[in-house]
């Protein structure tokens, strides 16, 4: 079974990030919001994973400012708000596809 939730000292040694960065760039970019125990501890999700993956890839890697490497993330996601909006899946295109075929049967029958 795999792990839904993650603590930091698990996230750091994974991206091999310290700590301390970790909760800096929490407070720099907004899509990256552990959920907070009541104790304060926090719980990392699978997305807060590949976000400071790609955080780190931007400004550790290949030299990118915080700010630079935000305009990149928060323009991905855009990207990808608008891809998922203007293209229907397969699953949705056949679900429409059978609402509609049983509204035509309801109309025939009246």
């Amino acid at each position: 079974m795999e792990k839904n939730y993650f603590t930091i000292n698990e996230i750091s040694k994974k991206t091999q990030v310290p700590e301390y960065t970790i909760r800096y760039w929490e407070a720099k970019f907004r899509l990256l919001r552990p959920l907070r125990l009541s104790s304060g501890h926090r719980r990392y999700t699978a997305r807060d994973f590949e976000i400071i993956n790609e955080v780190k890839d931007l400004v550790l890697m290949k030299g990118y400012t915080l700010a630079g490497a935000k305009k990149i993330i928060y323009s991905r996601k855009k990207d990808k708000s608008r891809q998922a909006l203007s293209q229907p899946s397969d699953e949705t295109i056949k679900f429409l596809e059978n609402i509609k075929k049983e509204l035509q049967q309801v109309i025939k029958e009246c």
